[in-house]
């Protein structure tokens, strides 16, 4: 729980017991979770808007980002180091892997989006690659 302590406190947001729940359960999620997939793991019950809101504080502050599912939905995943560059901007520009048989959505963050030109007059902020297949688990 101190590990949440300090998240909460380095990105200057009040401890409460929502923040610290939702946190928990994003720690202890290898996946990403859906806002329903959230308030079903937690153990108080915290009314809708105040999960919404606390993600979406989240979200802002980079703590968590937003993975795109294949079902046109939103799911969130808790953010590692190397979502951060050098001077503290926060990107995503990393694979996810949807398995078609789990159904769970993982970060690969280690493999990197390839390299996408644009044309002219176009300008890229933010790389999203959906890979769908069976992951380790399944196979």
């Amino acid at each position: 729980m101190s590990e949440i302590k300090t998240i909460l406190k380095d990105y200057k947001l009040r401890q409460t017991d929502c923040r610290e729940e939702i946190l928990q359960v994003f720690m202890s999620k290898p996946h990403a979770l859906a806002h329903a997939d959230v308030e079903g793991q937690l153990t108080e019950q915290f009314d809708r808007v105040t999960v919404y809101r606390t993600l979406k504080t989240f979200l802002d502050k980079g703590i968590i980002h937003k993975v795109l599912d294949d079902e046109g939905g939103v799911k969130y995943a808790i953010c590692k180091a190397n979502c951060h560059t050098e001077d503290h901007k926060h990107h995503h520009d990393h694979v996810h892997f949807k398995c078609t048989t789990c159904g769970l959505t993982t970060c690969l963050d280690h493999v990197t989006i390839p390299s996408i030109i644009l044309p002219e007059g176009y300008l890229r902020v933010e790389t999203n690659l959906l890979v769908q297949g069976v992951c380790k688990s399944c196979s």
